[in-house]
């Protein structure tokens, strides 16, 4: 082979790698963008004191992304309660090339400037339960609705007493719009039909502040003037039983929210009076198939609009003794064998539940 030869050779390789880096970096999306992240749906969740959210919440968005997509990979993260840290894992979704996020903000009002942000990197978001100003999309219960159950089922559980009675209010964490809505509505059911609303508080979700709470509530009342307490959540409702025990306060209606397995379990032991049931057979699906909408550039198949938004909103369903079985355990959110432990059985036998 001369050196003529040689060069074309050469010179025709050159061309050819060229050619192929060329379709490679297409192929990958270029300026380095992941090959596979137009498969990838993030779902980041506000916090893991609620059990509700490591245990259903995510399970359930995970099983319906696969059955709708099944090539599609669900990039997961839980905040802890730290907004800092999930905008650290909002904004590294985004730089991993995730397309379709949802969101259950720790902080609505900043989560609304992250997503104008996202939306400027063609980055879609849904608002996971909690509202978020701008969002592509909303899934959640009607909160409002959940509050005013709460308030209504704790005036059934006073009966002849609410008008007289004294009550306990321990609210949600006030960074979580829900929180708010969760209030009013219980406002809505219980202003001008309860004695009056001795004590009022946020628990910030935590079941520890929740009690250390009740316990000033308890201070300040006097134990034997407390006729119920409203708590926003079951994980608060847990401290707010402990409280009330160690004063040696029993027989009182105690509400919560979420249908926690502890939660049911105190309602089948009598020490909590009722939860309100947001079922994540709902929930966490109807935020699967949104997502999986959004990235394949289908219709959204949304119910309706919430502030501009389009949305889904679910009913809420109050439990208590007389429905465990015809809703969490029928719906298999719970095995009888979950909530039925050996010290529980024969109250569960009595309840119906198998």
């Amino acid at each position: 082979m001369n050196a003529m030869t040689r060069r074309v050779v050469i010179g025709s390789a050159a061309v050819s790698m060229a050619l192929a880096l060329s379709a490679c970096g297409q192929a990958g999306g270029g300026d380095g963008e992941d090959k596979g992240s137009s498969t990838k749906i993030g779902l980041l969740l506000p916090e893991n004191k609620t059990a509700r959210y490591e245990a259903l919440d995510k399970p359930q968005f995970e099983k319906a992304v696969k059955a709708a997509c099944g090539d599609c990979e669900v990039v997961y993260n839980n905040a802890v309660s730290d907004v800092v840290k999930q905008k650290q894992q909002f904004d590294q979704l985004i730089a991993d090339g995730v397309k379709v996020i949802a969101l259950g903000s720790v902080d609505a009002a900043k989560s609304a400037g992250w997503v104008q942000e996202a939306k400027g990197k063609g980055v879609k978001v849904i608002a996971y339960d909690r509202a978020i100003q701008g969002a592509d999309a909303y899934v959640s219960h009607d909160n409002n609705k959940v509050g005013e159950l709460q308030g209504q089922a704790l005036l059934a559980a006073l009966g002849d007493k609410a008008a007289s009675a004294q009550i306990v209010m321990i609210n949600g964490d006030e960074k979580d719009p829900n929180a708010g809505l969760f209030k009013k509505g219980a406002h809505t059911a219980l202003d001008g039909k309860v004695g009056k609303i001795a004590y009022e508080a946020s628990g910030e979700w935590d079941p520890k502040v929740a009690g250390e709470k009740m316990a000033a509530a308890i201070s300040s009342v006097g134990k034997d003037k407390i006729g119920a307490v409203y708590s926003a959540n079951d994980g608060m409702a847990g401290g707010i039983v402990t409280s009330l025990e160690n004063a040696g306060i029993k027989g009182i209606p105690v509400g919560g929210q979420d249908a926690e397995v502890a939660g049911i379990q105190r309602i089948v032991a009598g020490t909590q009076t009722f939860t309100i049931y947001k079922s994540p057979l709902q929930l966490a699906p109807e935020a699967a198939k949104f997502a999986v909408n959004l990235l394949q550039g289908k219709d959204l198949g949304a119910q309706g609009e919430t502030d501009g938004v389009k949305s889904t909103l679910f009913a809420p369903v109050v439990v208590d003794k007389a429905n465990i079985q015809s809703t969490v355990i029928q719906d298999g959110i719970y095995k009888a064998a979950d909530v039925c432990t050996a010290d529980l059985a024969a109250k569960c036998a009595e309840l119906g539940i198998k």
